[in-house]
């Protein structure tokens, strides 16, 4: 599976502002989960999406392009964060609304640090997002941190904290590769949602 090629195309405060899309995934984890650092790569290139030692360094909606238009959203991470309080609440109420009136959001991509397993605040996501009927699917970072004389307990550990089963999880490494050509395929066919089907038929 070839690097996904994407193209950054713009921040926006709120979700109204940002372009119309035929189909979108969110990705959204804890401020030190490694999403941008997943996301380029995806794409296969260093300077993508801005990656930073500081947790919270993505403070707006970072929407980046597919060349048929489709596309995929960086969002603000939540808990620790380097930012004054009234700027991490505004991140959540921003980050709300966008999951919840988004046209075309198919489905949330939680990433969960696969090193130390779902947090309190990962949790508390994953249960939001079930009730608000909102299409998820759990992302395991840092595969190669975890040993692997311990990596089958903690695949069944972190499922087991989020309420899913092994195979629901994809386990990646953004810095070794593990697994990304997997994940770039659900990528591609989660984008490519099934056509609702005709009620005159």
């Amino acid at each position: 599976m070839p690097p996904l090629p994407l193209r950054f195309v713009t921040s926006a405060s709120t979700y109204e502002t940002l372009p119309a899309t035929p189909a979108e995934l969110a990705f959204i984890g804890r401020s030190n989960v490694g999403k941008s650092s997943l996301i380029n790569a995806l794409a296969n290139q260093k300077q993508l999406a801005k990656v930073s030692k500081t947790p919270g360094r993505t403070q707006l909606l970072n929407l980046f392009e597919l060349r048929d238009g489709r596309t995929l959203v960086d969002l603000p991470g939540y808990g620790f964060a380097n930012a004054p309080k009234a700027a991490r609440a505004n991140w959540g109420r921003m980050t709300e609304r966008y999951l919840l009136e988004r046209e075309g959001l198919e489905r949330i991509l939680v990433l969960v640090d696969g090193e130390i397993g779902p947090t309190k605040l990962d949790v508390n996501m994953l249960e939001w997002l079930r009730d608000c009927d909102l299409p998820f699917a759990v992302i395991a970072t840092k595969h190669d941190k975890v040993k692997s004389s311990v990596r089958q307990k903690r695949k069944r550990e972190l499922a087991a904290g989020c309420g899913l089963e092994e195979r629901d999880i994809t386990w990646v490494s953004a810095s070794k590769g593990v697994n990304l050509d997997q994940l770039r395929d659900k990528i591609h066919r989660w984008l490519s949602p099934e056509p609702e089907p005709d009620e005159d038929w």
